[in-house]
């Protein structure tokens, strides 16, 4: 239908597909395999079998209030909502979209990945792997952790997520850890899994376009494991030049993605 005749593929990695496309689209346009690509994800999970399998293994929200049951980050969580949707972007090169007089919103700085090797379904203690991949974003990127200005979170409203994704945030930006704004967008539309990384990658570039960030939703009793600055309340309007989004997927899939304010 649209003529689209680069390289054509999908990216498995669970609730890290989404981010990774994007990723590896973004490494495809660099090294010259591609002038622009259209990336993102997309999933309609919502089925029998799989609210079955997710309820199964405990992961989903026994929430008696449907509107407030996905609550990253708060210390009444307990699972999270399942959502459907999809986010996708246009990659392209930017001198090639300069030329054409496309309408920037933000460039693609860096991603990385890693890998738990830890378990099935839980992240690895302490989130290591989420902060190796934030680390090798960042070292990539070629900036330093204090010149991050927001972070769009994982943020799964499930207990052990939350808490080991904050603990890596800590990790790895330290003493500017307090500083940085974070939210979850899940808070919002629930777990989409495959979609979520293009989604929040969507949320990510929205974010620097507007200068704006939102909050996370149904944040009411902080939870001391989680004590970092998760915008509760309602959305701030801040001076956002470089934007991370982390996506951390079943099996121990990390994917961070790093966007950066255009200034052409």
């Amino acid at each position: 239908r649209f003529g689209l005749r680069g390289p054509n593929f999908n990216t498995v990695s669970a609730c890290a597909s989404g981010a990774d496309a994007i990723g590896t689209s973004f490494e495809t346009i660099r090294r010259g395999d591609a002038i622009a690509m259209v990336t993102g994800g997309a999933e309609a999970s919502v089925t029998r079998m799989t609210i079955a399998a997710f309820a199964a293994s405990r992961a989903l929200s026994r929430n008696n209030d449907p509107e407030t049951a996905s609550r990253p980050f708060d210390l009444d969580r307990d699972g999270f909502v399942l959502g459907e949707g999809a986010g996708i972007l246009v990659l392209e090169e930017r001198e090639h979209a300069e030329k054409r007089g496309a309408t920037i919103l933000a460039e693609v700085t860096s991603y990385a990945q890693s890998a738990d090797a830890f378990h099935v379904t839980q992240p690895s203690e302490g989130g290591e792997g989420a902060s190796r991949a934030m680390r090798l974003a960042l070292k990539k990127a070629g900036i330093s952790p204090a010149e991050i200005d927001y972070i769009n979170a994982h943020g799964t409203s499930t207990p052990l997520n939350d808490k080991f994704e904050t603990m890596s945030m800590k990790t790895v930006f330290g003493e500017a850890a307090p500083g940085i704004p974070i939210s979850s967008s899940k808070s919002m539309f629930g777990h989409t899994l495959g979609a979520a990384g293009g989604l929040e990658a969507a949320v990510s570039v929205m974010s620097i376009r507007d200068q704006r960030i939102h909050q996370t939703l149904h944040l009411l009793t902080p939870d001391p494991d989680c004590d970092l600055d998760y915008v509760p309340g309602k959305p701030r309007d801040l001076p956002l030049k470089y934007v991370m989004s982390n996506s951390l997927g079943f099996g121990g899939h990390n994917s961070c993605l790093i966007f950066n304010r255009y200034e052409g």
